[in-house]
């Protein structure tokens, strides 16, 4: 059994019991997940958790499952101290989250395992999702995993590698012709038809769990500390806000020092409403229409802007939007530095670092860590261009005269 007992709202404090259920029924704001944290902390313990299975699920106590949950192998991927890119940045204590080693290449994973055990727990034989390709991939992993009928609803325009990513599971796969938000608004509608999980609509306040599991592990890997700075990509903002609900629930309930993260919200700047109204200093975010080549994050209208924002303004943290080609000179930077080939969202990430850190915002002395959350090679389009080879007739003279290594 797990500890989860309500589904409450996040505005006017409505209850509701653990259901498919994604919206207040009386205000329209959305759901999140209550837990009984008095009994949690008198069973969860420091021990507790390292003895726990080297994955997400060593965090069980604070997830909303209660059967045996979905598990790909998702989660305790590295945080890689970046000395390298350090070096360049001017600073002394920088991590890297690399979640690009999870089954399907990105922090997905998590949010999925979590809202997927639930579809099963619901008793649904089919799920579904919104998605601008990460998603998609995960949800029919996990889809043929647990043997039950999988459709992703994916824009237009997105990338071969994401395509085929998403096919080689073999769910029905639904390209719309539009923008992501266009195809967020046809699941709104087809929920209301299919008696379907799907993983972002009606299943969404047990998928945005999954994603607290990033905040638990770099806690649990600093040594059981928050830390200093932190700086993540932003589509709808969810991820960003559960990284920080991470944070303060292991703080909450004794695991770690209180905290006192700086959270530092990053979008490409085609597509950047909370940035914008973050440097407008309203709590409305209004919807763009997006254009960059960071798809992944490419939501105009992002359902959970208003609580980035205020994690970000409470934090004494900041919100950042940086252009394309910054996004794709970070990613060759990262690459070169530290080996690690992500993809056009965490070029944002990478991007917006170099401009705190040159700013002095983030100090050389903060430990920071920079969240990493998809795969480069779905997206290598965009760095297409590093491609240059030298081609030599297989001799030693050819090679020599070509490389210039031999006079």
């Amino acid at each position: 059994m797990g500890y989860a007992t309500l589904l409450r709202c996040r505005k006017c404090g409505q209850e509701f019991p653990l259901k498919p259920l994604n919206l207040c029924e009386v205000c329209l704001s959305p759901l999140e997940v209550i837990y009984d944290y008095k009994t949690i902390s008198a069973t969860l313990s420091r021990e507790k958790i390292a003895g726990g299975p080297v994955s997400m699920w060593r965090y069980r106590d604070l997830l909303p499952v209660e059967t045996e949950p979905v598990d790909l192998g998702t989660g305790y991927t590295p945080l890689v101290k970046a000395p390298n890119l350090g070096r360049q940045l001017g600073l002394d204590n920088l991590y890297i989250k690399n979640d690009c080693l999870t089954p399907t290449y990105s922090f997905k994973d998590r949010a999925v395992a979590v809202a997927v055990t639930k579809a099963k727990e619901f008793g649904f034989d089919t799920i579904a999702c919104a998605s601008t390709g990460n998603l998609a991939a995960s949800v029919a992993a996990h889809a043929a995993k647990t043997n039950l009928k999988a459709y992703v609803f994916i824009p237009s325009g997105l990338e071969t590698g994401k395509l085929v990513g998403i096919a080689i599971y073999d769910p029905v796969m639904v390209t719309v012709d539009g923008s992501y938000d266009d195809v967020n608004r046809l699941c709104g509608k087809l929920v209301q038809e299919y008696k379907w999980g799907f993983i972002n609509v009606n299943l969404r306040p047990y998928y945005a769990e999954g994603s607290k599991t990033l905040g638990f592990e770099v806690a649990e890997q600093l040594g059981w500390r928050a830390p200093d700075c932190v700086l993540a990509p932003s589509a709808s903002g969810l991820l960003f806000t559960r990284i920080y609900k991470g944070f303060e629930e292991m703080a909450m309930l004794g695991l770690i020092p209180p905290v006192k993260t700086r959270m530092f919200v990053t979008q490409a700047a085609g597509s950047s409403p909370i940035v914008n109204a973050f440097n407008a200093g309203t709590v409305h975010v209004h919807p763009v229409i997006p254009h960059t080549i960071a798809k992944s994050i490419a939501i105009g209208n992002p359902a959970d802007g208003f609580y980035a924002l205020r994690i970000a303004r409470q934090s004494n943290g900041g919100a950042y939007a940086v252009p394309d080609d910054e996004i794709i000179a970070a990613i060759k930077l990262l690459a070169h530095t530290e080996g690690i080939f992500a993809e056009a969202a965490s070029g944002v990430v990478i991007a917006s670092l170099k401009k705190l850190a040159a700013s002095g915002q983030i100090k050389r002395h903060e430990v920071t860590v920079a969240y990493i959350t998809a795969a480069g090679p779905r997206t290598q389009e965009v760095v297409a261009d590093i491609v240059k080879t030298h081609t030599v007739k297989p001799t030693l003279e050819s090679f020599n005269q070509v490389l210039g290594l031999k006079k």
